[in-house]
């Protein structure tokens, strides 16, 4: 089973943000990861409000920098202290110890490299790298482009754009999705009775 593990960091960023995925030359895969966006500042002594865009917002207790990026610029920094306050992380980074310092980053997305990321176990990716994968059928056709992974409680949903345009939604189960091979840059699915007249 091919279960995404990380939450998607482009095409629908979270509270509009734009952002963009940085892809890794040779294969598939991105070589950053989005983990959270700053909210807002939070007290006087230089902390911020992180909206998490991770599936694991404990995993910040774990970070020892990130990299801010706001509009061009990106400033690498040292996480200090991490607490949570309901859908939010209180970070606070070395060296910023007041509001005045902070201030001017709110807006700006937390990125991580991708060896920072949570490891994978077997038939897990992270939905950044199967995003733009070419889905082949197991006939040897071209359905289209992986456009988005839903998440739903069954299983994930794999959202394909065809060649015609239209869309088509194929369940990310054994006998629908065959195989990922991100070194290709493919999904190769069974067509399955029926999801073409949905």
């Amino acid at each position: 089973m091919h279960k995404p593990v990380q939450r998607k960091y482009a095409a629908k960023a979270a509270h509009g943000v734009p952002c963009s995925i940085k892809k890794i030359s040779e294969g598939h895969m991105v070589s950053e990861f989005r983990v959270g966006v700053i909210s807002s500042t939070h007290g006087i002594r230089g902390e911020v409000k992180v909206f998490p865009t991770t599936d694991d917002p404990a995993r910040f207790r774990e970070l020892k920098q990130v990299t801010l990026v706001r509009k061009r610029e990106r400033r690498a920094v040292e996480i200090e202290k991490v607490r949570f306050f309901k859908q939010f992380v209180i970070v606070k980074f070395r060296g910023i110890d007041d509001i005045n310092d902070i201030e001017l980053y709110k807006g700006a997305e937390l990125w991580i490299d991708r060896e920072q990321a949570v490891p994978l176990e077997d038939g897990e990716y992270f939905i950044a790298d199967l995003i733009g994968l070419s889905v082949m059928t197991d006939g040897g056709e071209r359905l289209g482009t992986l456009q988005e992974v839903l998440r739903t409680g069954a299983n994930d949903v794999y959202e394909v754009l065809m060649e015609n345009g239209r869309t088509v939604l194929l369940p990310v189960t054994g006998e629908c999705v065959l195989d990922v091979d991100l070194e290709k840059g493919e999904v190769l699915v069974h067509m399955l009775d029926g999801l073409l007249d949905l």
